[in-house]
């Protein structure tokens, strides 16, 4: 990509970090990239649900767009959103969240949008691959790992065990099957 399309790019993204309550404890929905690049990435690979916003967007409109465009899945009964705030991201990008309890249908399966990329490098060959490839539900303590370093601090303000199971925020966030999965799965 040449600098001047890099510079066109968005450097805000807006997400959304679902969870639910399973045997007494919170549990958070990730989601892994797809393609070639990230086929063999587990921790530290996986991201909230999220998405590049147009200048003057509204973010959480954003995120809710993104969220069903890379999960395949609209939260449609939702009472309360919880700004998590934002982090920055390794390469500058400035990622907005927030949170929400819910769940997935029981016959829920992972349907992304996808994009077109070179494949393998320099053939001259398109191929099209998913946005993202899974969608799991993790307890805190397995998404800490999953996730990308920099969104670790999303999972802060969610906390809980047995019946105190809580999602809030108080504050804006600042931060610079092989066993993939250990609970759900949807692929």
């Amino acid at each position: 990509m040449s600098k001047n399309a890099k510079s066109k790019r968005s450097r805000i993204s807006a997400g959304l970090l679902m969870f639910r309550r399973r045997k007494n404890k919170l549990e958070v929905l990730l989601a892994h990239p797809g393609g070639p690049f990230h086929v063999h990435k587990d921790d530290g690979a996986w991201t909230i649900p999220k998405g590049e916003a147009a200048p003057e967007e509204d973010l959480l409109t954003r995120a809710q767009i993104e969220f069903e465009e890379e999960v395949g899945f609209r939260p449609k009964t939702v009472q309360h959103w919880i700004e998590l705030g934002w982090i920055k991201q390794k390469g500058g990008k400035i990622v907005h969240g927030w949170a929400f309890e819910g769940d997935l249908p029981e016959q829920f399966e992972c349907k992304s949008n996808l994009f077109e990329l070179e494949w393998p490098p320099r053939s001259g060959k398109r191929e099209q691959f998913p946005e993202v490839d899974q969608a799991c539900f993790f307890s805190d303590e397995v998404a800490r790992r999953k996730l990308k370093s920099t969104q670790v601090p999303f999972l802060d303000p969610c906390e809980g065990r047995g019946d105190h199971v809580r999602c809030t925020a108080s504050q804006p966030i600042q931060s610079t099957c092989d066993g993939r999965c250990d609970d759900t799965v949807f692929s």
